[in-house]
């Protein structure tokens, strides 16, 4: 056993099972027998070890399969990650069903989590590797089919400190006031887990490393996490290959009320055998939330300076990119009159760099609907991520050239972007072309109006929270993702399927509300990525239902006046520009069909448009701009806390 900080229950540790399931919960049911009981196991590391091979198959007595169909006894609550490969396909679509409930006992944590256990203690989780080539030259955070995470995916877990959510619960707030209290300015947590170590953590350490090489296979990305959140225990599991045990003494945090932190690495349980002693997998520890009240823990005699913030003699750290030579990333972009370091030819990467640019190509399947994504890395020698074919491969147009998979809808051709093709930009309807112009920027979540981290945030609008999503009333409702995508189509494939399916939920759940009182429900989003886009929301508004016939010809009407026009097919109109390859305008109709209509750059549309047509409908046209309809913050917390009342009953984030 370990540190005690006042639980009366323990909590366990666990390293990487390495796939090795059914024999891992044998082994903690004799410990939890003998030790217990535990109240919850955390696992880092990989729980499943390396994935299949593509083509084949999961057996029926895979230990996998066994696990998600509920064959395996789980003697403790356990909560896994992702942790140096990607998870099984098998894994992903269950997750993508039921969210992080894989089955009963076993939930997985998002790549960048943050959760609130029943006790109160907020639990972060970041997944996955680092790749310095990559962690900046991704377009956007990649989900469980890869292994890495990305400074998106970073920014979204420091954005979602501020957010919490219970295990096995739809909502985690019933009062505005808890929304306020939990929606904090203070990003500290508990406990925090991750497969990288922290830059730094070894300085000021007389702890004796197993490894000579761990002193310098920290990350800065880790260790900013580490000093925003200042978690009182941070575990980790990528201490070598095999992985080695290490804890580190604890050390203090000059502000918030004498914070102490504790660093630990595990060994792992499974995995191929290795020589010597078997390093340790598991720790058993208690701890009890604290509050801002709570007096200070003395500090613990063995503490050391804090390697995060205290200026310590550092070791020489291994460079990842070297500041002479060649920019592993871009390639030679070193100052004139300097000679390169690389060991290849001039302007080539050095041996065994490898490009990890990654992008998606869409896998076959027995239909379009039925077809899924699939992410592909790179992975070649001999260019830099700025010299990769497969980003700067032109097509037939001019264009950049579509990933596999991808087709024109315009004319069938797979050899550009419906953007560049001729037949679909010919002048109609006020329509115009334009190539892209490279990826979009995303507003950050600090500056971000829907963001939960943001501490000016109109709070006392929310009405609802979800896991996923969360109610705000600004005269009508917004449904809105708790983390931070600039449009719906943005969100990784394998993250993206719970998110839009509690949107639905509240989508039939405001229809339902509205129908007892004689009215229908048009929802849309404008999905842009363009630098003024921002995160992802979709607008509701009731019609009464004399008018919701109506709604669909004064779309198009109003649309015409502005040149703007609707797909024939909303559906592959919206499958063209998932992972983020494009922008649109979606509306949802009484009937609950769709129309799309296709954003193009240089063509100017108005996020207004939406609430133009609805006001033209309705016969409203003071409230076409919003400005005009700003009340004071009383009225509107009054406004917002008596939809909330007589949403109650609809209220799919009640859901047990």
């Amino acid at each position: 056993m370990s540190h005690a900080d006042g639980e009366s229950k323990e909590k366990g540790l666990l390293g990487s099972p390495a796939g090795s399931i059914r024999e891992l919960f044998t082994k903690v049911k004799a410990l939890d027998a003998k030790h217990g009981k535990f109240d919850l196991l955390l696992c880092v590391g990989d729980f499943f070890g390396p994935p299949k091979d593509e083509g084949e198959a999961y057996g029926d007595d895979d230990e996998v399969v066994l696990l998600l169909e509920g064959k395996l006894e789980v003697p403790v609550e356990c909560y896994i990650m992702q942790g140096e490969h990607p998870l099984p396909a098998p894994v992903i679509e269950k997750f993508a069903k039921t969210g992080s409930t894989l089955t009963h006992g076993v939930n997985l944590l998002h790549k960048s989590g943050v959760i609130m256990t029943p006790k109160g203690l907020r639990i972060a989780c970041l997944g996955g590797i680092c790749d310095s080539n990559l962690y900046t030259a991704s377009e956007a955070a990649h989900g469980f089919m890869s292994p890495y995470f990305m400074s998106q995916t970073v920014e979204r877990l420091l954005s979602n400190t501020l957010t919490t959510s219970k295990p096995g619960s739809q909502q985690n707030y019933t009062s505005l006031a808890a929304i306020k209290a939990n929606a904090a300015t203070s990003q500290l947590v508990d406990i925090f887990i991750s497969n990288a170590w922290p830059s730094s953590v070894t300085h000021a350490s007389n702890a004796p490393l197993p490894d000579p090489a761990l002193s310098s296979i920290g990350i800065d990305p880790v260790a900013e996490i580490v000093r925003r959140t200042k978690p009182r225990y941070h575990f980790a599991a990528g201490g070598g290959s095999p992985p080695k045990f290490w804890e580190r003494e604890p050390f203090v945090w000059g502000e918030d009320n004498g914070r102490i932190s504790r660093f630990v690495s595990l060994g792992a349980f499974g995995g191929p055998p290795t020589e010597g002693k078997k390093q340790r997998w598991f720790y058993a520890f208690s701890i009890a939330p604290v509050s801002p009240d709570s007096p200070p823990l003395p500090r613990p005699a063995n503490a050391t300076q804090n390697p995060f913030t205290e200026e310590t003699a550092r070791p020489p750290k291994r460079p990842l990119e070297s500041d002479e030579g060649a920019n592993y990333r871009w390639g030679d972009v070193k100052k004139p009159g300097k000679r390169s370091r690389t060991d290849g030819e001039p302007g080539k990467p050095p041996t065994g760099y490898k490009c990890k640019i990654s992008f998606y190509i869409r896998l076959p399947g027995p239909s379009k609907a039925k077809r899924r994504l699939h992410l592909q890395i790179c992975n070649e020698s001999g260019h830099f991520v700025r010299d990769c074919p497969v980003k700067n491969a032109v097509g037939d147009t001019g264009g950049r050239k579509p990933k596999e998979g991808y087709v024109c809808r315009a004319c069938g051709s797979e050899n550009h972007y419906i953007q560049d093709c001729p037949e679909a930009n010919q002048p109609s309807g006020g329509r115009g072309g334009g190539r892209g112009r490279g990826p979009p920027k995303e507003i950050a979540p600090d500056e971000c109006w829907f963001c939960l981290s943001n501490p000016n945030l109109a709070k006392h609008l929310i009405v609802s929270i979800g896991t996923e999503c969360y109610g705000t009333w600004r005269r009508h409702v917004l449904i809105v993702p708790i983390t931070h995508y600039p449009t719906y189509s943005s969100i990784p494939p394998d993250l993206a399927p719970p998110i839009v399916r509690e949107t639905d939920r509240y989508k039939d759940a405001l229809r339902a509300f509205y129908a007892k009182h004689s009215a229908a429900v048009v929802s849309f989003e404008v999905g842009r990525l363009t630098a003024k886009g921002g995160h992802a929301h979709v607008q509701v508004v009731p019609v009464p239902n004399k008018v919701k016939e109506k709604v669909e010809t004064t779309f198009v009407d109003e649309g015409r006046r502005h040149g703007i026009e609707f797909e024939a097919d909303a559906e592959e109109a919206l499958r063209s520009c998932e992972g983020g390859r494009g922008s649109y305008f979606r509306v949802d109709l009484p009937d609950g069909r769709k129309m799309v209509h296709l954003l193009r750059d240089n063509v100017p549309f108005s996020v207004q448009f939406g609430r133009q047509v609805l006001v033209s409908l309705l016969g409203m046209q003071e409230r076409f701009d919003w400005k005009t309809c700003l009340q004071s913050e009383e009225q509107d917390k009054a406004d917002a806390e008596a939809f909330k009342k007589a949403f109650g009953p609809f209220d799919p984030s009640f859901d047990a």
